[in-house]
């Protein structure tokens, strides 16, 4: 059994400690970004050269490997959003008044550059590794890029938690296309579905060889869906998720002066 908790323990450390980073990272003044958009661009780069290094390594390192990458390709992602690198066309808040549809549409272009750049890094991933065995590096970031637009999409449909406190100041405009209300109608689905299919992998990986490739690839990606699924929880239930990384972020958000956005923001209440 001992086989089978190391990937799950290294799922949860990636997952932990890349988002904790990140957190951090965009916490900090904005004079940082670029630093850090340098180094993360570092690692994106030798992440690409990893994938491209072990699509044809069917063994537990090639697994991790590929894990690992797919996840840092990922974070490179969102900490150009979060640092307002690669975002979208509007960066105002939502008009009021404002029906559900005309909200979505412009929700989408305050995201509509970074959702295209997903869209390419994820096209690139499955062309790098098509035809290849080792495909680990492609279907974490398929597990990331489906559960955060459910994610998303339950935002905007309406949760108790939006969690506002996650945002730094120039991107807490976007509350404003949120929805706070106690749960919508997709969210039992797409909890329901991913929970599933996470049932799925890991029965699969339990039949398999504890030391086979397979086996690990299957276990690494279900307990990233599993995590997956458990933020979805945290945007319904009272659960102190910010407690998961308080060592990171105990440095309060950058104080900035006050400009047209934010006092817009003021003004505006959050969307029904």
């Amino acid at each position: 059994m001992l086989r089978f908790a190391l990937p799950v323990a290294y799922a949860l450390f990636l997952w932990w400690f890349s988002t904790g980073l990140i957190l951090y990272l965009d916490r900090l003044a904005r004079r940082t970004y670029r630093t850090s958009i340098l180094w993360a661009s570092g690692l994106l780069v030798l992440s690409i050269v990893g994938v491209i290094g072990v699509r044809s390594q069917t063994t537990l390192l090639g697994a991790y490997l590929g894990f690992t990458c797919g996840v840092l390709i990922w974070g490179w992602l969102e900490m150009t959003y979060f640092m307002d690198v690669i975002t979208g066309p509007r960066k105002q808040p939502c008009p009021t008044p404002c029906g559900q549809l005309e909200r979505f549409w412009l929700a989408i272009q305050t995201s509509l550059y970074h959702e295209l750049a997903i869209m390419v890094a994820g096209i690139g991933l499955i062309v790098l590794t098509l035809d290849y065995h080792n495909q680990v590096a492609t279907w974490t970031f398929i597990i990331l890029w489906w559960m955060r637009w459910s994610a998303k999409l339950n935002l905007f449909l309406g949760v108790p938690n939006l969690n506002e406190e996650w945002l730094p100041p120039h991107l807490r405009f976007l509350t404003t296309y949120l929805a706070k209300r106690p749960i919508n109608l997709f969210f039992p689905v797409v909890v329901t579905v991913a929970t599933v299919v996470m049932s799925l992998l890991v029965e699969q990986a339990l039949e398999l060889p504890a030391d086979s490739f397979t086996a690990i690839a299957l276990l690494l990606t279900a307990t990233l869906l599993a995590l997956a699924i458990l933020e979805h929880w945290f945007l319904i239930l009272p659960l102190p998720d910010a407690a998961l990384w308080d060592w990171l972020l105990e440095q309060p958000p950058p104080v900035i002066e006050p400009d047209k956005t934010a006092k817009a923001v003021k003004q505006l209440p959050t969307p029904p």
